[in-house]
């Protein structure tokens, strides 16, 4: 039998850098967790513990804090797509750099009417995140979200379904459907408008899950799918994994009241979750979703 060495990878995870842009008395905020992981030419540092071929985790951290300074951050696809790049193309045992990226979004304070400069409120919005691969050839680029709750108080439907000796649920023409979007997509190229971008997603995904008359959850995946691919020309592909937030109405009749859909309550767990993806027909290649 003979025993060697795996796919491998190692990184700094989770630097959590915030960069603060000083134009005079305004200030711009963004607040990134980067995680870094390398691959390469690292059989000897697993099999005899030889470092000569490793840039160290701290180093990568420093990189990050570094270029958050040098360069600022103006997206993060942009900052992760400079980090890769630089990992890959400066060191000779480095072969593959992948750059995940978690933003976290602040609004401005608003103090009586006006938008303060410099005073800022942690966002309830979706968390924006980013991966990116680099080769020292080739970089893709996948954006995303996470954490985007949404509800329509009505027009959804299910019915129709299987049904076996361990069935209980009844049909309905009429549900609550609530779910917390988790959304990747792929671009084509790595030069877009990466935050005009990221908004016009967000809103093809959101207007599509309102707009969509919901036979099953599985339907709305697919329109909230297909809308991106039919707005933004340079996107690829779009994963969504849609946890089924059940809304379940509550028995009012031993208190006498009929419930007309309007009371719930809202189970936590366990959950439906529906995960698809929506792609371009046109060919794809790269390790889009590792």
């Amino acid at each position: 039998m003979s025993i060697t060495l795996g796919p491998n990878r190692y990184g700094k995870a989770e630097t959590r850098v915030v960069r603060v842009t000083k134009n005079g008395n305004k200030h711009d905020l963004r607040d990134l967790n980067v995680s870094v992981a390398l691959s390469g030419d690292m059989e000897d540092v697993h099999l005899t513990g030889d470092n000569g071929a490793v840039l160290p985790t701290d180093t990568q951290k420093n990189t990050v804090f570094a270029f958050a300074k040098q360069f600022g951050i103006a997206s993060p696809e942009e900052f992760g797509l400079r980090l890769a790049r630089h990992f890959v193309d400066s060191q000779p045992t480095i072969d593959h750099a992948r750059v995940e990226i978690e933003e976290y979004a602040w609004e401005r304070n608003v103090v009586g009417l006006n938008a303060h400069p410099h005073s800022f409120v942690r966002s309830g919005r979706e968390t924006r995140t980013a991966r990116i691969h680099y080769d020292g050839n080739k970089a893709w680029v996948v954006s995303g979200l996470k954490d985007l709750t949404v509800l329509n108080s009505t027009g959804s439907e299910f019915h129709g379904y299987i049904r076996d000796q361990y069935t209980t649920l009844r049909e309905t023409r009429d549900r609550v459907l609530a779910t917390e979007v988790e959304a990747q997509w792929r671009h084509s190229g790595d030069t877009a408008e990466w935050d005009k971008s990221y908004e016009i997603v967000r809103r093809c995904l959101l207007q599509a899950f309102a707009d969509t008359h919901s036979l099953s959850l599985q339907q709305t995946l697919y329109a909230m799918g297909e809308r991106v691919l039919e707005t933004v020309s340079d996107i690829v592909e779009v994963k969504l994994a849609l946890p089924n937030k059940h809304h379940f109405e509550v028995d009012l009749s031993p208190f006498g009241q009929v419930n007309d859909n309007e009371v719930f309550w809202a189970a936590d767990r366990p959950y439906g979750l529906i995960e698809g993806t929506v792609v371009r027909s046109v060919p794809t290649a790269g390790p889009a979703w590792d």
